[in-house]
């Protein structure tokens, strides 16, 4: 009986903490000098000079959703030097001044249940999101995430900020930083026999509230592209065109 539980306990617990960088690998191409942070339920790549993360990567599944409600208590990361990452007080004013919310690059909502829900409360995980695109088109498409989960389904997210222009400066900040002009989110999933199926979108600043996600989908070699980075590295090279140069893969899935 104890060895049956164990069992039981270890199959639970990859489930609840199934890697993103497991099954893909890594999204590759930021600079060196970032710094990687791997948690429990999400893996970030922080950016020494824009002092945001330029990839975080996590994992959506009904074990990890629907927790009780739960805080939002910010703090400067602890595992990255305090030149490079930007602290509680850079935040002041940035909601009355440039309209912005600290936005989560991994939401709390989709790890709500899981024992290390707080990190996603560090500021590397956080960045400055304009309130209309954070309170509309984001927010909707991470409840499209979580509402696939609760299908059953275990749900596979890298999301970061795209550089393409100018937004806004923290107000408060009192060192460099860049602001991100918008956002990519990649989601797919895995099926039993090991198919594949992603969706990506792209989502500016300058959204409105009431815009539609499914009208922001791009193809993840779009991403890619605007980004510099590889998103799915150890994907074979034909499997890899065929995820990544389409759309449409999960816009059913997604409630497009």
């Amino acid at each position: 009986m104890t060895s049956y539980l164990i069992l039981i306990l270890a199959f639970v617990s990859n489930a609840l903490y199934a890697n993103v960088c497991s099954q893909f690998g890594c999204p590759t191409g930021a600079p060196g000098s970032n710094d990687v942070i791997k948690r429990s339920i999400y893996t970030l790549s922080n950016n020494q000079n824009s002092k945001f993360a330029d990839w975080a990567a996590y994992v959506v599944s009904p074990l990890t959703i629907d927790g009780p409600s739960r805080s939002r208590s910010w703090r400067s990361d602890p595992e990255i030097a305090k030149q490079y990452t930007l602290e509680t007080t850079d935040y002041k004013d940035a909601n009355a001044l440039i309209r912005t919310d600290r936005g989560h690059q991994v939401p709390l909502a989709s790890v709500s249940n899981t024992d290390d829900w707080r990190t996603t409360n560090y500021l590397s995980n956080i960045t400055p999101q304009s309130s209309n695109l954070n309170q509309g088109p984001w927010v909707r498409l991470e409840t499209a995430v979580r509402d696939l989960a609760r299908k059953g389904n275990t749900v596979y997210v890298v999301t970061g900020p795209l550089y393409e222009s100018f937004f806004a400066m923290l107000p408060g900040a009192d060192e460099p930083h860049i602001i991100p002009s918008g956002y990519f989110k990649i989601v797919a999933t895995i099926s039993h026999f090991g198919f594949i199926k992603a969706s990506a979108y792209v989502m500016e600043q300058n959204s409105a509230r009431a815009d539609n996600y499914c009208t922001k989908e791009v193809t993840i070699d779009n991403i890619e592209s605007r980004s510099g980075l590889n998103i799915f590295p150890m994907l074979t090279r034909s499997k890899e065109y065929v995820l990544e140069s389409r759309l449409g893969g999960l816009s059913l899935s997604l409630g497009c």
